[in-house]
């Protein structure tokens, strides 16, 4: 049964890496760059498969701890040009944004990737969230998740699905990510769906399972 909203007006917060953005391409091609200025090896194809946690936390993997934040500044720096234009919208991706305000909610992005480089994929993809926040990692989401009144959280993650049931957000997952539906389950996930072009018909789903909260969130 799905939970009562608990504000008159909806909100759904969305992940963004592997959400709403297949930014394998563009992640690989910021790694190649940072392989190329540092003379690092780094499997980026394990990077590439992995992709979910911060930064920092992957970079500790191929550089000494001394380095890791040099190297993330690289990264961070370079990712503008290689990363941005390579990475598309997942299928259903802006649908699903859109299908929040058309039932009249509010759609926020919490992602763990740097908020500047957020913003660049949001504006290039024409996704327009209400709210972005950017760098925060899995059960430190819930912080922002609250503040803006999430009631649900999507994520291809399980520390997406900890980062809804930390802030008390129904955890909707999609299997566009690094993690299987059974992991997902196993993790707490409310939902799991296929990807984001399954969102809208849920979303209505939802919300006429919640009740005159809804109906007022849509009047």
């Amino acid at each position: 049964m799905s939970p009562a909203l608990r504000t008159p007006r909806f909100t759904v917060g969305f992940d963004l890496d592997l959400t709403l953005v297949d930014s394998r391409p563009g992640i690989r091609a910021a790694y190649a760059s940072l392989v190329a200025a540092t003379g690092t090896a780094i499997d980026i194809d394990l990077v590439v498969s992995r992709i979910g946690p911060p930064l920092e936390q992957e970079l500790a993997h191929w550089f000494p701890e001394e380095r890791v934040a040099e190297a993330a500044a690289l990264y961070v720096a370079a990712y503008p040009e290689h990363g941005i234009t390579p990475s598309p919208a997942l299928p259903g991706a802006r649908e699903a944004v859109a299908a929040v305000r058309e039932q009249g909610g509010r759609a926020v992005v919490v992602t763990a990737k740097n908020a500047r480089n957020a913003r660049l994929h949001l504006d290039h993809l024409g996704i327009e969230p209400d709210v972005l926040v950017g760098s925060l990692w899995a059960e430190a989401k819930a912080g922002a998740l609250r503040e803006h009144g999430a009631d649900v959280y999507v994520g291809d993650h399980v520390g997406d699905v900890r980062g809804a049931r930390a802030a008390g957000a129904l955890s909707v997952a999609v299997t566009t990510g690094p993690c299987g539906a059974q992991e997902l389950r196993a993790a707490g996930a409310d939902v799991v769906l296929p990807g984001l072009a399954d969102f809208p018909g849920w979303l209505r789903g939802y919300l006429a399972a919640a009740g005159p909260a809804a109906e007022e969130a849509r009047a």
